[in-house]
């Protein structure tokens, strides 16, 4: 087997306006990247500024038969739910929810934040749950930042956040359904480093900031593209040394559900009779309302 996975295809993320009108900066789902099975959806919010009073969120809002991960580099973000469940996020918080059987949610900023402004900044990445799980009752694992792990290499130029999975040495502490690798890479230049992924996963890297060569053909990699690799037990990650900045991208791996999808919004579904019988469960008021 190929040991350093190769890069298969690179996508442009486009902006599209999410929620209650801010946007976000999306590489999947688009035309030529519908999907990365297990991996729906992945978008960037920001990093925008807001002044005091401007801040907007996600209202109410209903999910069912997958997962939402709301990862926060800047800002604050208070969640509530039809269950009673109400959450905050700061800088570095992550927060794993899977929807299950259904629920309704809100993601909105803070009183905080709303009444400071200030910058905002993060990603919201959805993953597909197989059949067998979609009917789960909802979950949250919601992780401060002082609690999830963190690996730096040896030469000190390459950094990582674990927030699912492993990579230089240390483990995610969030329990996933699925086997799921999600990790924030910081690179100085003249990082060069190897990280190991499983040769059943799919793999997929984001860069959000700077530019990268990725994988063994070293494929020029710039701020908001998404590559897509192929083959391997091995992923590379490099910024040359002549680069004048650091580069931070999301690394995504996980085992493909390889079942059908059928989607609509915020269902995501194995068969049309499921889909529509989620509408339903929702016009009617069956998944509850946030009080």
């Amino acid at each position: 087997m190929v040991q350093q996975r190769y890069v298969e295809q690179i996508v442009t993320a486009h902006y599209q306006r999410e929620g209650g009108g801010f946007m976000v900066r999306r590489p999947m789902p688009t035309r030529n990247l519908p999907l990365m099975d297990p991996f729906l959806l992945l978008d960037e919010l920001g990093p925008v500024v807001y002044a005091p009073g401007e801040a907007i969120g996600a209202p109410d809002h209903p999910h069912r038969g997958f997962e939402t991960v709301t990862y926060l580099l800047q800002g604050g973000i208070e969640h509530k739910d039809s269950a009673g469940h109400v959450g905050r996020l700061g800088a570095g918080d992550v927060q794993w929810m899977t929807a299950g059987s259904g629920i309704v949610h809100s993601e909105m900023p803070t009183q905080q934040f709303f009444q400071e402004g200030g910058a905002m900044h993060g990603f919201q990445l959805w993953v597909n749950l197989p059949a067998a799980l979609k009917t789960l009752v909802p979950r949250y694992q919601e992780i401060p930042r002082e609690k999830i792990p963190h690996g730096l290499s040896k030469d000190g130029l390459a950094h990582v956040v674990v927030i699912a999975g492993r990579a230089l040495g240390v483990e995610g502490v969030i329990d996933t359904h699925t086997s799921v690798h999600y990790q924030d890479w910081t690179l100085k230049p003249g990082a060069d480093v190897l990280t190991d992924v499983d040769s059943k996963h799919s793999v997929g890297v984001y860069v959000f900031s700077g530019q990268i060569k990725v994988g063994c053909d070293l494929q020029h990699i710039n701020a908001g593209q998404f590559a897509v690799l192929r083959e391997g037990l091995l992923v590379r990650l490099v910024v040359l040394p002549e680069e004048r900045t650091e580069a931070r991208l999301l690394l995504l791996a996980g085992l493909p559900v390889n079942e059908p999808v059928v989607r609509h919004g915020p269902f995501v579904m194995s068969t049309e009779e499921e889909l529509q019988q989620a509408v339903l469960d929702y016009q009617s008021g069956r998944m509850g309302k946030i009080s």
